[in-house]
C-alpha cells in the first residue's frame, strides 16, 4: 500500500471511530485577542491599502465570492487618507473553524459539528448578565479617548462606502445598537443599519416589529427622544447574539455572556448611563430625535438587492464618541450570497430552529439547515425519520412558525433522515423525486415580513410560505423505490482501499 493510501486509509478509520477534536482553550478577551487566535489557525488575512470609497467593499465581494467554502477574515490596514493603524474588520465569523472557536466549541469537522454544538448548548442555556466596572481606561480601554459633542466627527474612522449606489456611508452593518426599554429594566441590543448623514449625526433604520423599533417608540409616544448607543467595533460574541433573533426582556449582554462563559464588562456611558462593551473598539452615544428626518439609502442588504428604497427616517445625534487608540471598525457588508456574514447566520438560524421545534414537540429531527443562498432565512431544510401519519407536516408548520424561522422566510422543505438538509443537490434531488407538486406543496399566507423583502411593495409587510414535503409518502414509504447508491459499508471500504485517488484529483 501506497504511503498516500495508508495516509488517506488512516484518516478514514480516524473519522470512523470518532474525529478527535482540537479544544480551543480559555476563551478569548476581546476582539484584539480573538484576532491573534484567527491569525494563528491560519483564517486571517491583513490586506493593506484598500480604499474606503468601494474598494474595501469589492474586495470583500471578491474573496467571499471566489472563495465560499471557507472564507478568511479580512483585516484591512493602512486605508488610504487615515492613520495607519486604524484598521476595518470583514467576515469575522464567517467559517465552521472560526465560528466554533469564538463560541468555545471543539475544532469541526463540518458546519453540522457547530449546528450540532449550538444546539446542545441552547438546550440548557444559562444568562450571565453584564459586569459593571469602573470609568477607568483601566477596566474599560474603550475610554481611552473620548470626542464629545463639538468635537464629535465620525468621518475620522476609516468608514466603507460599500456598495455602487448605496445612499452613503455606512458604520453601522455590524454593530450594536444598545437602548434601553422605558417601561423595564430590560436592555436591549440589535443589529440595524447606521449610514453616516454628517460628522455628528447618522441615520437609523429598523425594521418594524423589531425589538429597538418597539423601544423607540415608547419613548417617542411620551414626545421624548430615545437614548442610544451604538458600537461599531467589538467582540464577534456580541454581534453573533445582536443579529440573531432573541427573545424580548432578554439581554443580549446576557445571551452573549452564556456563549462567553462569563460575564462580558461593561461601563456606564457619559450621557445616558447605557452599557458601553468596556474591551470594546468604538461606540457612539446620542439620541434618536423624535422631530427630525432626513433620507436614508438605498443600502445593498442581505437579500442581495438594493432593498427597502430611499425613505425619511429619524436620525441619531451623536454627543459622544468612545474609543481605543488604533481602534477597529467591525463590518458585516451584506450583498448578494455569500456574503461576509452569511454562513454563520445560516449556522445560527438552523441551531435556533431545531432547538425551537423540538421545544414545541416535533421527534426524532436529524438536522437543520438554513441554505446560505437564501441569507439564512428563504430558504429552510429540515430533515426527520418520519415516525408516524402527518410528521412531516407537523415539521413543516412549526419550522416555518418557530421565531428562528419565521421573519422573512420564502421555502422551507421537509427531507427523510437518509438526506442531509445542507447538501443542495441531496435536497433538490429529493424535491425532484419525492415532491408530488399537487399533493406536496401547500402554500400559507399573511406571514411576517418587512421593508427587506425584495418581492413586496413599500409598506406591504406580509408574505407567503412554500411549505414543501419531499420526504417519501409516509403510508408506503417502506414501498418506495431503492436509491440507487453504494451502502454505507461499501462506501467506506472503497474509501480505505482508493481514497488516494481522491489525493491526486
Amino acid at each position: 500500500m501506497s504511503d498516500a493510501t495508508s495516509q488517506t486509509a488512516a484518516k478514514a478509520a480516524e473519522d470512523s471511530t470518532g474525529h478527535r477534536f482540537r479544544n480551543w482553550g480559555p476563551r478569548h478577551r476581546d476582539l484584539r485577542d480573538w484576532l491573534e487566535r484567527c491569525e494563528e489557525i491560519g483564517e486571517l488575512i491583513r490586506l493593506k491599502g484598500v480604499h474606503w470609497d468601494l474598494e474595501i467593499g469589492a474586495v470583500a465581494e471578491m474573496i467571499y465570492h471566489n472563495k465560499p467554502d471557507n472564507p478568511p477574515a479580512i483585516l484591512f490596514e493602512e486605508i488610504p487618507g487615515y492613520p495607519k493603524d486604524f484598521k476595518v474588520l470583514s467576515g469575522a465569523v464567517n467559517s465552521p473553524r472560526r465560528l466554533a472557536m469564538t463560541l468555545g466549541f471543539d475544532d469541526p469537522r463540518s458546519m453540522k459539528d457547530v449546528v450540532l454544538a449550538y444546539r446542545d448548548r441552547i438546550k440548557d442555556f444559562e444568562l450571565i448578565p453584564p459586569k459593571e466596572v469602573e470609568a477607568e481606561v483601566e477596566t474599560a480601554p474603550v475610554l481611552e479617548n473620548i470626542d464629545r459633542d463639538d468635537e464629535v466627527d465620525l468621518y475620522k474612522f476609516p468608514v466603507p462606502f460599500f456598495h455602487e449606489e448605496d445612499g452613503g456611508r455606512y458604520i453601522g452593518t455590524g454593530d450594536l445598537v444598545i437602548m434601553k426599554d422605558r417601561d423595564s429594566d430590560w436592555v436591549n441590543h440589535g443589529t440595524y443599519r447606521v449610514q453616516i448623514h454628517d460628522k455628528n449625526t447618522v441615520g437609523l433604520w429598523m425594521s418594524p416589529g423589531k425589538h429597538g423599533t418597539l423601544i423607540k417608540e415608547k419613548y417617542f409616544a411620551e414626545g421624548k427622544n430615545c437614548p442610544v448607543l451604538i458600537s461599531v467595533g467589538h467582540d464577534p460574541l456580541l454581534h453573533l447574539s445582536s443579529a440573531n433573533e432573541v427573545g424580548p426582556g432578554i439581554s443580549e449582554f446576557a445571551h452573549a455572556g452564556a456563549n462567553r462563559g462569563r460575564p462580558f464588562e461593561v461601563v456606564r456611558s457619559e450621557l445616558h448611563g447605557l452599557p458601553i462593551p468596556a474591551y470594546g473598539e468604538i461606540c457612539l452615544e446620542g439620541e434618536i430625535m423624535l422631530n427630525e428626518k432626513k433620507s436614508e439609502g438605498p443600502f445593498g442588504e442581505w437579500t442581495g438587492y438594493y432593498a427597502s428604497h430611499i425613505r425619511e427616517d429619524h436620525v441619531v445625534k451623536v454627543k459622544r464618541v468612545y474609543y481605543r487608540t488604533n481602534p477597529i471598525l467591525t463590518t458585516a457588508r451584506p450583498g448578494r450570497p455569500p456574503s461576509d456574514y452569511s454562513f454563520s447566520k445560516c449556522v445560527v438560524k438552523a441551531a435556533m430552529i431545531w432547538d425551537q421545534v423540538e421545544k414545541a414537540g416535533l421527534p426524532n429531527v436529524q438536522g437543520v439547515w438554513c441554505m446560505e443562498f437564501g441569507g439564512g432565512r428563504l430558504f429552510n431544510v429540515i430533515s426527520i425519520k418520519q415516525a408516524y401519519a402527518g410528521h412531516a407536516r407537523q415539521a413543516l408548520l412549526l419550522a416555518a412558525g418557530s421565531h428562528g424561522g419565521n421573519y422573512i422566510g420564502r421555502f422551507v422543505v421537509v427531507v427523510d433522515e437518509d438526506i442531509d438538509p445542507g447538501d443542495i443537490w441531496s435536497v433538490m434531488w429529493a424535491i425532484s423525486t419525492r415532491c408530488d407538486p399537487a399533493e406536496d406543496i401547500d402554500i400559507i399566507r399573511n406571514c411576517w415580513s418587512g421593508p427587506l423583502d425584495p418581492r413586496k411593495k413599500v409598506g406591504d409587510n406580509f408574505n407567503s410560505r412554500a411549505l414543501i414535503d419531499a420526504c417519501k409518502p409516509y403510508d408506503w414509504r417502506h414501498d418506495f423505490p431503492h436509491t440507487a447508491e453504494s451502502t454505507p459499508e461499501l462506501k467506506k471500504k472503497t474509501l480505505e482501499k482508493f481514497g488516494y485517488i481522491l489525493d491526486q484529483l
